[in-house]
């Protein structure tokens, strides 16, 4: 059941737009808020239950998305549900761009899970690519909160839930690509072949 909750809390992390989009063109904004509460709540309870004692525990995103979701309910209006992508935007805002006020960027902390002995260069190209997804939070954000207040329904389902993720896999794309250009690190994985051959390695080119 612990596994099960797990998947379907996911999907819906992926899906809220459509699930919203279809929810609210069948049943009322308080009906598609509960429905959400109970999917959202186990996760909420053992975030609190988990992180007991701790201040983080109760500025969360699962914590968040659960209040947001019930003022929903409460007052039966849909645009706090259409403020959760808003919300998901400055969560990640605001996690990537306080690392840049200390030594060890964002970026730099996922690159070091796969290499420790990262040179100047890579450490400086890490921070400037979280600045960069920094940026792109803000403007995702601002773009979601215009669709939601100025666009209609329709509108903001397809640019939250197709069109950013689109855009979020081409930068993953074009950062990928120019990491491997710039860098050469390679490892035993497919991508990873096909890049060597497209950027042969430095030490390749001497």
């Amino acid at each position: 059941m612990k596994l099960l909750l797990g998947i379907l809390q996911g999907v819906l992390f992926v899906a809220y737009p459509a699930a919203v989009y279809f929810g609210l063109s069948r049943l009322s904004t308080r009906g598609v808020g509960l429905l959400l509460l109970a999917l959202l709540l186990p996760g909420v309870l053992r975030n609190l239950w988990q992180r007991r004692g701790q201040l983080k525990a109760l500025v969360s995103l699962p914590v968040a998305v659960g209040l947001l979701i019930g003022l929903a309910v409460a007052f039966d209006d849909e645009r706090f549900m259409l403020a959760y992508p808003v919300l998901v935007n400055l969560v990640l805002l605001q996690q990537f761009a306080w690392t840049l006020r200390g030594p060890t960027s964002m970026v730099e902390r996922f690159a070091r899970l796969q290499v420790d002995d990262l040179s100047d260069g890579e450490i400086t190209y890490c921070r400037r690519v979280t600045a960069a997804w920094s940026v792109f939070f803000v403007i995702n954000a601002t773009a979601s909160a215009l669709v939601a207040l100025l666009g209609t329904r329709a509108a903001w389902a397809l640019y939250t839930g197709l069109l950013s993720y689109l855009i979020l896999g081409a930068l993953f794309a074009v950062e990928f690509t120019l990491r491997k250009y710039l860098f050469r690190r390679y490892g035993d994985g497919l991508l990873d072949r096909v890049f060597a051959l497209l950027f042969p390695p430095k030490a390749a080119l001497r």
